[in-house]
């Protein structure tokens, strides 16, 4: 049997420093960015009181599978997520007791965004800190946003900039490739403009779901049994191999 052991674990790779999350969270233990499999294998081990999902696997491997993550509701573990990964299945599983957290998360939850590929972002491994090496869609969404909010931007250029974000592959999009899809002269002040009020949603949105964690006192989410299908099942399986 798993052992009872509390305490919690947050999934994070290139959305927030680790020595961030640390400061935030300094009782969390930190796990790279979560996959398919992880935590069915997590919960055969241990339990902890709780699981924080910011960043996960998607393309390289499977995601993480929204039953893996109903497996641990079931068996009492709170579920939480925020500014990746842990947006989307909080939107796809908040009704079934996964806590979601952050503007990334209500963006989803409330259809404004529906591809995970707002949230898409190529990153270093491990021994490099998983710094993100390009910038994901729902940051440059933010950073429009504030620019037309400040008035830096008008309404065409700004639909503009989304539009010329959204048309370069998530791994090539940097900031220059958005640049020069704009006019010369906006694209120098835009980009003055950035470099003066720097902005990441999705770190912002993990440093929310980090401080919620640190402000609020686990407790056991309602119980729903997960139907065992052939799916479930074999990937229960495959959990209990040794690797």
């Amino acid at each position: 049997m798993a052992r009872r052991d509390g305490g919690t674990i947050v999934f994070l790779g290139p959305s927030l420093p680790a020595a961030e999350a640390r400061a935030r969270l300094p009782d969390a233990e930190l796990a790279p960015p979560v996959a398919v499999l992880d935590v069915a294998r997590l919960l055969r081990r241990r339990r902890p009181a709780r699981l924080a999902i910011i960043d996960g696997y998607f393309e390289r491997m499977a995601a993480v599978w929204h039953k893996e993550l109903l497996l641990a509701l079931e068996l009492g573990v709170e579920v939480w997520g925020a500014a990746s990964m842990g947006a989307l299945r909080a939107a796809e599983l908040d009704g079934h007791g996964m806590r979601g957290v952050g503007a990334i998360y209500q963006a989803y939850r409330r259809g404004r965004l529906t591809s995970d590929a707002e949230v898409a972002v190529a990153h270093l491994p491990a021994e490099g800190g998983y710094l993100a090496v390009s910038v994901p869609l729902v940051n440059v969404r933010a950073q429009v946003a504030r620019a037309r909010a400040a008035r830096m931007l008008d309404a065409a250029t700004a639909r503009a900039t989304i539009a010329a974000a959204a048309a370069v592959p998530y791994w090539d999009r940097t900031w220059d490739a958005v640049d020069a899809a704009l006019p010369a002269p906006t694209r120098a002040r835009f980009a003055a403009w950035r470099a003066a009020h720097p902005f990441d949603q999705k770190a912002a949105d993990a440093r929310a779901l980090l401080d919620a964690l640190a402000a609020t006192p686990p407790t056991a989410p309602r119980a729903t049994p997960v139907p065992r299908t052939w799916a479930f099942t074999q990937l229960l399986a495959l959990a209990a191999r040794r690797r």
